[in-house]
C-alpha cells in the first residue's frame, strides 16, 4: 500500500524583517542602492522558487518556470512567456547538471544577459563518480541546500545591497530548519542503517543515502526510467525479484514520471506487501520546501517501521 506523508511538526518561525527607511526621511522613500521594488527572480522549478521566497520574503518577486506536479521537468519545453520573464530577471536559479538545460538555452538568447545565475549543482561541488554519472537531483541533499541558501542570499544582496542583512538572516533561519531535517535523517539511520530499499529513479538517492539506507535497485533499471528508455526484460525481472523475494523493505517511487514500467514495479511491491513511498520532483500544492522534505522523511520512516 502507499504510505502517504504525515504532517510534519512545527518548525522555527520566520525571522521578522526590519523596516528599512529611505535616506530622505520619508518612510515611503526607496533606499539608496536598492531597486525600485522587489528583485525579479526566475527559478527553473518551484522548489528553488520557494527557497528564494524564504530568503527574499517580500523583497523578491519570484517566477517558477515549472510548478505543475504533473509536469516532467526532463521533457519540459519553455515558451515565449518564460523567455520574457528571464529577460527581466536580476537573479536566476537553476538546477544545472543537465536537469533544466532549457534555462541556459533561453539565457543565451535573452536580451538581458546580466542576470546573476545561481547553479545548484555547481554550488554543491558534486562531481560524477568514476565511470558513472552525476546524480543531479541535488535538492534532495540538505548540505547542498544550505550552501545554496547562502549563494542565493549573496546574489540578492548584490542586487539590493540595502536588504543584504535581511537576506543573510533569512538564509541562516532556513539553514537552521535544514538541521532539523538532517536530524530526522539521523533518526532513520540510527534505527535502519543498512536496510535495503528500491527506487524507480535516482531522484531521492541523496536523502536515502544520508538516512543510512542501501539502494538495491539494478542501475540499468533506474537509469532507463530516468532517460525514458525501455527496460530490458532481464533487468525488469531482476527488479521485480526484489519484491517477490522480499529483499527490500520499501519502494521509493517517483510519482511525477510514472509509466507502464514503473507501475508494474509498484504493483509488484504492493502485491508482496512492500510499502510504497511516493516522492516528486517539484513542490506539492500547499507545501514549502521544509514541510515537503519533512513529510518525505516521515513517510519513509513510517514505511520502514512497518
Amino acid at each position: 500500500m502507499h504510505v502517504f506523508p504525515a504532517r510534519s511538526t512545527a518548525f522555527l518561525t520566520g525571522v521578522a524583517l526590519a523596516l528599512i527607511c529611505g535616506c530622505g526621511g520619508s518612510s515611503d522613500a526607496v533606499p539608496r542602492n536598492s531597486p525600485a521594488g522587489p528583485v525579479p527572480v526566475v527559478a527553473s522549478t518551484n522548489v528553488y522558487g520557494d527557497v528564494v521566497e524564504q530568503i527574499g520574503g517580500d523583497r523578491v518577486r519570484v517566477v517558477s518556470i515549472i510548478s505543475d506536479p504533473a509536469q516532467d521537468p526532463h521533457s519540459f519545453e519553455a515558451g515565449t512567456r518564460n523567455q520574457l520573464e528571464l529577460s527581466r530577471a536580476k537573479v536566476v536559479v537553476e538546477n544545472g547538471g543537465g536537469y533544466d538545460d532549457f534555462v541556459r538555452s533561453m539565457l543565451r538568447t535573452a536580451k538581458n544577459s546580466s542576470a546573476d545565475v545561481v547553479n545548484a549543482v555547481e554550488v554543491s561541488g558534486k562531481t560524477p563518480p568514476a565511470n558513472g554519472e552525476l546524480n543531479e537531483h541535488v535538492w534532495y541533499d540538505f548540505p547542498t541546500m544550505g550552501k545554496l541558501a547562502d549563494r542565493i542570499a549573496d546574489a540578492l544582496a548584490r542586487t539590493a545591497p540595502a536588504d543584504a542583512d535581511v537576506f543573510r538572516q533569512n538564509a541562516r533561519t532556513f539553514k537552521e530548519k535544514l538541521t532539523l531535517l538532517q536530524a530526522e535523517e539521523e533518526q532513520i539511520k540510527a534505527a535502519h542503517a543498512g536496510t535495503a530499499v528500491a527506487v524507480t529513479e535516482p531522484v531521492p538517492l541523496y536523502l536515502i543515502e544520508a538516512s543510512g539506507l542501501r539502494n538495491s535497485t539494478p542501475a540499468a533499471f533506474s537509469e532507463a526510467i530516468e532517460e525514458g528508455d525501455d527496460v530490458s526484460p532481464r533487468t525488469m525481472q531482476q527488479t521485480l525479484d526484489l519484491f517477490t523475494d522480499k529483499r527490500v523493505e520499501a519502494l521509493v517511487y517517483n510519482a511525477q514520471t510514472a509509466g507502464p514500467q514503473t507501475e508494474k514495479v509498484e504493483q509488484a511491491a504492493e502485491d508482496n506487501g512492500i510499502p510504497v513511498v511516493p516522492v516528486t520532483e517539484t513542490l506539492p500544492p500547499g507545501e514549502d520546501y521544509i514541510s515537503w522534505m519533512s513529510d518525505n522523511l516521515d513517510a519513509l520512516r513510517t514505511a520502514l517501521d512497518e
